[in-house]
């Protein structure tokens, strides 16, 4: 066989791939200029409603925070019952700073990031470190080779088998529910976003803003104490974080934790498919939703993140195709919480149990 013979079949095969690798490109060109059309309606923040959610929430706030105070003379038992509602209007506050943060809040860019900044201060959440690394989550959620910033660490089951026993053990304790749903939000909250870690290091934005909002907590927390006693101020706002925090924590969970959540490897990855495959629609009560504000509405929020939280269900509701993805109930999301590992054979997250029922 000649060299000549031997080299055709090469040629044809790169050919090939780079024809399917165009059509591949035009599809998804042609994909994200169809979202990027359906979605635009809903893309314009109103600032009477921006402001409405802002009152809607501080007030009432501020309002149960003032009870719990009083009720510390009664029994800490009524405080702790009453951090519950106010931890849900801090949570609501996280998603409002949240929507901030994705410049969908208001049309002027600097109002969502001062507002942000300074709902930062009550959420105990540095605004421009916690955006960037959420616009990262954005950006590579369900890419399988991109894992590891703004998500929750999951691993695939070939990836767990790799481990020693010492590393399983560990990766088990951090997907134990009291660990990811009780220690996590603390050490995330009241302690990892107290300083820039790993890529942050170098970010002199990250360090302004974790430096800035951990002074202006201690200004906030120095001036109630002034008044109140620093005892009383961490005895009331203290439950109110973590709680809010657990929340947070939860409701991310369980918008990228369900078993057929769609992760793919790079060359099959698809930003579009990931938004609409990879994020759970939280079916909630609509109480809730409009506490959660709206976040439940996840596939549509990734994807097109700059519709704002008040017009997620209306974008929802509009679009044939977004009502076709997975809900999930909140009796259903109890479930979720025994997922630790993507079977990429499968294609879905399995439990612990699962695995050692496989075969090997």
């Amino acid at each position: 066989m000649t060299s000549a013979a031997i080299g055709a079949p090469a040629s044809a095969t790169v050919s090939t791939t780079e024809t399917h690798q165009a059509n591949d490109n035009q599809a998804r060109k042609r994909q994200a200029r169809f979202w990027a059309e359906r979605t635009a309606p809903y893309k314009d923040p109103s600032v009477a409603r921006s402001v409405g959610q802002l009152a809607s929430t501080l007030i009432p706030l501020a309002g149960i925070i003032t009870v719990m105070g009083l009720t510390l003379s009664v029994g800490y038992w009524l405080t702790l019952l009453l951090a519950v509602p106010a931890a849900l209007f801090l949570a609501r506050l996280w998603i409002l700073q949240h929507d901030c943060g994705h410049g969908a809040f208001f049309a002027s860019a600097k109002a969502n990031d001062w507002v942000g900044r300074c709902l930062g201060v009550l959420t105990v959440t540095p605004y421009e470190m916690w955006r960037r690394d959420h616009a990262i989550h954005h950006a590579t959620s369900g890419n399988l080779d991109k894992r590891g910033t703004g998500d929750i660490d999951t691993l695939t089951v070939r990836e767990y088998l790799a481990l020693t026993p010492f590393q399983r053990f560990r990766y088990r304790l951090y997907r134990h529910p009291l660990v990811l749903f009780g220690l996590g939000p603390t050490f995330l909250f009241l302690w990892k976003f107290r300083f820039p870690l790993g890529d942050q290091v170098r970010d002199r934005k990250a360090w302004v803003s974790v430096l800035t909002t951990n002074a202006m907590i201690l200004v906030v927390l120095a001036l109630f104490a002034m008044v109140f006693g620093l005892g009383p101020v961490l005895k009331v706002w203290l439950p109110v974080v973590l709680i809010a925090a657990t929340v947070g924590i939860w409701m991310f969970y369980v918008q990228h934790q369900f078993e057929s959540v769609y992760w793919r490897h790079e060359p099959e990855w698809d930003f579009h498919e990931a938004a609409i495959h990879g994020c759970s629609f939280y079916d909630l009560p609509r109480w809730l939703h409009w506490m959660t504000a709206y976040v439940g509405y996840h596939h549509v929020h990734h994807l097109a993140s700059r519709v704002p939280n008040y017009r997620l269900r209306d974008c929802h509701r509009s679009i044939p195709e977004l009502q076709a993805v997975r809900s999930i109930s909140l009796k259903e999301s109890l479930k979720t919480v025994r997922l630790a590992l993507f079977d990429e054979d499968s294609r879905r997250l399995i439990g612990f149990r699962e695995l050692q029922a496989k075969p090997a």
